[in-house]
């Protein structure tokens, strides 16, 4: 019977597209298996390469939930060499050897007997300024020579190194001086031309397969850029006094308009959108993408700055200090043993049918004991069971992969690939947790407001509205409750500018007109207002172009024209080569356009909440959400642990050594690292975006609950890494009231990592949901009030007004009073009574009118 029953799986397998069978299903014997290699993976040789390194780790037996702790640090970005190397794909390595010859060349005709590294630095700027001299040609090929001769510089001019560090030093040193002598702001106008140069774009558009030679003088353009922006972005504490001095100069220059032209992060922006809507599809999108990134990082801070930003304005006005820095307790939690998966396929199938487990009180009883064996917390929990949950996780996944693309039109459906066993421990390791929980609980206004409701109206049989301090008639626990929910009461800076806002909405003459900091995020705010929901759409495309659930279509947006060489590969290992370098390509693709969206949506709701409503509406509109979760619909622990890098390939190891022969082992030799860093911080940006965009907003919780969003973000918890299973427990706790008693009842391991990991909210009522049969909800009423008040607010602050009713108005006592009024003819019978009524019966507060101006 058992045999039969894994036969059957593994029929069923087997149709699911074709899709590999889990190498697990091959340590049960040769009876059960289905006549193929299970060890062998069906898709590439670079995936075949990711399955043997991946497999040679772990035992036949042991899947994916024993994933050890990932060392990981989350920060702004990867490291510097790592973030320079992912600027170049390893398509473009044999143009390093190009832009040498090209300086040299060059060199040689200006300066004779020395090298760079031997001029003294007069003698260096001199040079530069002859080679930004050189620039203002007509002929193309001589601008593009020169062009590339820069580019060695920013490189790092390499040929003179003897070591990786030497390279990445003389870079740094080399971009600070090439920007001091106008290096940057001459790029900016040959971006310009080539932007406009309409006769590439046709060219591009004629021909039926684009290559990285369409795009030659785009790509020496934007990595000049780039170097300059991320060499010079990067702060040390062995920087001189003049090159701090010329990193903020920088920073002006690129956050504020100057020459009347546009902040340089909208040039970049609308790069995109024109790549998006098919008018330039030579652009190098993954260059674009990585420098807008960039700059707005460079220009607006990052984390760690954006922390600073809130302290400094909750101090501004006038609210309390935070309780703890999110970051610190972030970096100190641990993380959890996934939830484990004993009934998945294999071993649900081989359990003893229910029927026969009546009246055989021993199995039961070893069933209930090999539960409890793997439930690390030590905790009996009777009730627990995970027969239900298995099957209806795994129907509520092929639903919500249905609702998905029936939702998303542009994404295909990818059939999911049941999580292996978790193999039982011989042990059970006891985990000792720190006394107490991370987070200090929160409370809002709403909430005491809400409690006090419903407890007059439990006890007086009345309400006093918005009155939190009348506490007459009520018993004395709710007195303690109410003292105890105003001790964590916490108000913040968008509770304050919404109120704000209000009160200039309603009180526009009496509150006068607002006076709005002209700071970078505001100038970039104005800039991208009327054209954000293109911005938005775009980079949502790429994104979705760029994700590995993702099949190609041809009418989708081609995204590999700066990694396709002009020649397609003709052998085996070149395929291999291009195969990776395609899959990196994609992945740094995704990390750029996570980090800018969630950068974006920090600094917006910072500056003003109705901004960042604004760009979170047009994401959702754009369809973010469920995109996201098409994302995470995938085995994400095999996308972390990914490993499509050739460290021999990667800058500045390529510029140093000889580039190897091309053989298996040299592909396959990369980096030791147990996971992917970009992968993992693409996942975790990912995962904080929809977090942005789902908060306190029922509707868009509901559109996670109506997707089957639960066990895809379940399987998400494998990857043992705190900060990542944090922002998973946090999407799995606002939707939990709406999963249904018996998806708690089966999923009470998690349930307990939300109560131990995620900041409480008293008078949360998440684990049960007794209230929400009772409650009405109108998601489109909702999300038309958010909006209507986003178009007020803009309306307000950068419409300029033309024919208001609040038109400026005469305010000269002596022409006033001179003018002449027609007034009726019984006034002068009833003039006393209107004086009395309308002037002196009427109270004013002076003092309340100063106090307001």
């Amino acid at each position: 019977m058992h045999s039969f029953l894994l036969q059957e799986s593994i029929l069923k397998l087997k149709k699911k597209k074709n899709r590999e069978i889990p190498g697990w299903l091959s340590g049960l014997g040769p009876a059960f298996s289905p006549g193929r290699d299970p060890g062998v993976p069906g898709s590439s040789a670079a995936s075949g390469s990711l399955h043997r390194a991946f497999t040679a780790k772990t035992s036949p037996l042991q899947g994916s939930v024993d994933c050890p702790t990932l060392e990981f640090e989350y920060g702004d970005a990867d490291g510097h060499a790592a973030e320079l190397s992912e600027l170049y794909s390893y398509t473009e390595n044999l143009e390093f050897t190009t832009n040498r010859r090209c300086f040299e060349e060059d060199f040689k005709t200006q300066v004779q007997g020395k090298e760079w590294l031997e001029l003294e630095e007069d003698a260096q700027k001199a040079y530069v300024m002859g080679l930004l001299d050189r620039l203002e040609v007509v002929s193309r090929e001589r601008r593009l020579k020169v062009a590339r001769a820069v580019l060695y510089l920013a490189q790092g001019t390499f040929g003179e190194c003897d070591s990786e560090v030497d390279v990445l030093h003389w870079s740094r040193y080399n971009c600070f001086l090439l920007y001091q002598m106008g290096t940057f702001s001459t790029f900016l106008e040959l971006l310009h031309m080539e932007i406009d140069n309409s006769q590439a774009c046709s060219s591009a558009l004629r021909k039926p397969a684009i290559s990285i030679a369409d795009s030659t003088e785009l790509r020496v353009l934007l990595s000049v850029m780039y170097l300059l922006v991320e060499n010079i972005r990067l702060e040390r504490e062995t920087d001189s006094c003049r090159w701090r001095t010329v990193r903020e100069t920088f920073r002006t220059e690129l956050s504020f308009s100057v020459h009347n032209e546009e902040p340089f992060a909208l040039l970049l922006f609308s790069m995109v959108t024109k790549f998006c809507s098919g008018l330039a599809p030579h652009f190098p999108i993954k260059k674009v993408l990585l420098l807008l990134w960039k700059v707005v990082m460079f220009t607006l801070g990052g984390f760690e700055h954006l922390q600073v930003l809130k302290v400094q304005k909750r101090a501004e006005l006038g609210l309390p200090p935070l309780a703890e820095d999110s970051i610190q307790v972030v970096k100190s939690m641990r993380a959890a043993s996934p939830p484990s998966y004993t009934l998945d396929l294999g071993e649900s199938q081989l359990a003893p049918p229910p029927s026969k487990l009546r009246g055989r009180r021993g199995s039961r009883r070893q069933l209930l004991t090999k539960q409890d064996s793997l439930d690390i917390y030590n905790e009996r929990d009777l009730f627990k069971t995970e027969e239900p949950a298995t099957e209806e996780e795994e129907e509520s996944a092929g639903d919500g992969e249905r609702t998905l693309d029936g939702e998303l039109d542009l994404l295909e459906q990818d059939p999911l690939v049941p999580p292996p066993p978790s193999q039982t421990p011989l042990s059970a390791e006891r985990v000792a947790f720190p006394k107490g929980l991370p987070w200090a609980p929160k409370v809002r206004q709403k909430d005491i407001e809400h409690f006090l409701e419903m407890s007059r109206n439990k006890f007086i049989g009345f309400t006093l509205g918005q009155d939190t301090d009348t506490l007459v008639g009520l018993p004395r626990p709710i007195h303690e409750s109410v003292k105890t929910l105003k001790q964590h009461k916490y108000i913040s800076i968008a509770d304050v500018q919404i109120k704000n806002e209000e009160d200039l909405e309603k009180c526009p003459m009496s509150l006068g007109e607002e006076v709005v900091p002209e700071t970078p995020c505001e100038i970039l705010y104005q800039g991208m207002l009327y054209s954000l929901p293109q911005y938005m759409i775009a980079l949502l495309k790429i994104l979705l172009a760029a994700a590995p659930t993702s099949k190609a279509k041809t009418d989708s947006i081609n995204i590999l024209a700066d990694v396709l060489p002009e020649e397609m590969p003709i052998t085996v290992l070149q395929s291999m080569k291009l195969g990776i370098d395609v899959n990196r390509h994609k992945e740094i693709i995704v990390k750029s356009i996570s980090a800018l969206l969630l950068l974006l949506l920090k600094h917006f709701k910072l500056n003003h909440i109705y901004q960042f409503e604004y760009v979170s509406q047009h994401l959702v509109f754009a369809n973010c959400i469920p995109l996201i979760l098409k994302f995470f619909n995938q085995n994400i622990l095999s996308y972390i642990t990914a490993k499509n890098s050739i460290s021999v390939l990667d800058y500045p190891c390529c510029t140093i050594q000889d580039l190897p022969e091309l053989t298996t082992e040299s592909l396959e030799a990369g980096d030791n690292n147990q996971f992917c860093w970009r992968n993992l911080f693409s996942c975790i940006n990912l995962l904080r975006l929809l977090n942005k965009l789902t908060k306190w907003k029922h509707s868009r919780t509901m559109m996670l609950v109506v997707f089957k969003s639960a066990p895809i973000l379940k399987r998400a918890l494998k990857v043992k890494q705190a900060m990542l299973q944090l922002y998973v427990l946090k999407l799995l706790k606002i939707q939990t009231k709406y999963l249904g008693r018996q998806w708690r009842k089966s999923n009470m391991k998690t349930m307990s990592a939300i109560y131990q990991k995620v900041r409480h909210r008293m008078n949360d009522d998440w684990a049960y949901g007794n209230d929400i049969d009772a409650r009405p909800w109108d998601f489109q009423a909702e999300e038309c009030t958010l909006r209507a008040n986003i178009e007020a607010f803009n309306s307000r602050r950068y419409d300029k007004p033309q024919d208001s009713e609040f038109s400026p108005v005469d305010n000269c006592l002596q022409s006033v009073l001179g003018q002449r009024l027609d007034l009726p003819e019984d006034f002068h019978y009833s003039y006393e009574l209107w004086l009395e009524r309308e002037v002196f019966s009427q109270p004013i507060c002076w003092e309340e009118l100063l106090q307001n101006h």
